[in-house]
């Protein structure tokens, strides 16, 4: 694991993929091996510390084209006046990883895991990292491990950009994961009704107007959505942004791409110990439904007070209550 470590530190991208493989593996040994590279990253000098992105949206509204596009100018700027201290210093330029999701079929399982199609990276750019995850039929928009995955990148790469599957009006997980949310959107895809239903609308923090080369049906979308903010988000319309773009053009890719790389200066919707406490509550009733989330809160005060039992780790924690579960003989669902 050392080695490995220290090889993804480098931006080798095989040891990058092993080590994605060990958050991915959902047995219980591999928890603990989790929890040992994540320490080693914790404590190496040049780790990084990243944030996380999440581009959601509607199937076909350009998300991972758009995504390749911002990728790659953000490894162009500079980051200097950062104020995280494990940042890129300055005159260095910033890392980029993706993870795409992708739908499982519901007849077979499967997934294509088609999105680094539209991807256009240079093979040997280490500055740049594509990771595709089947969804595992997961709702929300995003999978099972998706958070697990990112937890690991967290130190390997400035940015996360965590492309979500097309999704519903009502798939909005990722706001769990993120610490910005921009949504995409592309012209007609919607009336000023459509835009003021609840949902996946309440929660970016900028709304991006993609393939706005098409200027007359891009022109009377951006104004139906402005005009639907003062309804579905009273009191922050002015506050929240539209930036229209074109991946083909080039059209407010600059912009966005400034956008995304201010947001290191910005506080994180939540914090990291907030991010795992959800999502050990979403793995426990996962594995063991609402009878063993009601135990957790029961036995041991809920997920925050059981991790803080096991030295603040999620992963010491989550290998703890397997182990206890376990013994305990299975608990009714």
């Amino acid at each position: 694991m050392q080695e490995l470590v220290e090889k993804a530190l480098t931006g080798d991208k095989w040891s990058i993929g092993r080590l994605i493989s060990v958050f991915e593996d959902r047995r219980p040994a591999a928890a603990d091996q989790r929890g040992e590279i994540l320490r080693l990253l914790a404590e190496h000098p040049d780790s990084r510390r990243g944030r996380f992105i999440g581009m959601t949206g509607t199937p076909g509204a350009g998300k991972s084209t758009l995504i390749g596009e911002l990728a790659n100018r953000l490894i162009q700027k500079g980051s200097a006046g950062a104020e995280d201290s494990k940042a890129a210093g300055p005159g260095e330029n910033f890392s980029v990883a993706v993870l795409a999701i992708d739908p499982s079929s519901e007849v077979s399982g499967g997934s294509i895991l088609g999105d680094r199609t539209r991807v256009n990276f240079a093979l040997d750019e280490k500055r740049l990292f594509f990771r595709s995850q089947a969804s595992d039929r997961e709702l929300g928009g995003v999978s099972r491990s998706t958070f697990q995955v990112a937890r690991l990148l967290f130190f390997l790469f400035d940015f996360v950009l965590i492309e979500t599957v097309g999704i519903g009006q009502n798939e909005i997980e990722i706001q769990y994961v993120a610490d910005r949310i921009y949504l995409v959107l592309q012209p007609l895809g919607g009336d000023g009704i459509q835009f003021m239903k609840a949902g996946i609308m309440e929660i970016p923090d900028v709304f991006v107007l993609n393939k706005a080369d098409a200027a007359d049906a891009a022109k009377q979308s951006y104004y139906a959505l402005k005009a639907a903010l003062s309804f579905v988000r009273p009191g922050e319309e002015d506050l929240v942004s539209i930036i229209k773009t074109s991946a083909i053009s080039g059209l407010g890719l600059d912009d966005l791409s400034e956008n995304m790389a201010a947001s290191r200066t910005i506080q994180p919707r939540r914090s990291m110990s907030e991010k795992e406490i959800f999502y050990f509550e979403k793995w426990v009733r996962d594995e063991y439904g609402r009878v063993g989330l009601r135990r957790l809160v029961k036995e041991h005060g809920g997920a925050r007070a059981y991790i803080e039992r096991h030295n603040g780790s999620f992963d010491r924690a989550q290998a703890a209550l397997l182990s206890e579960y376990q013994n305990s003989g299975p608990v009714a669902r």
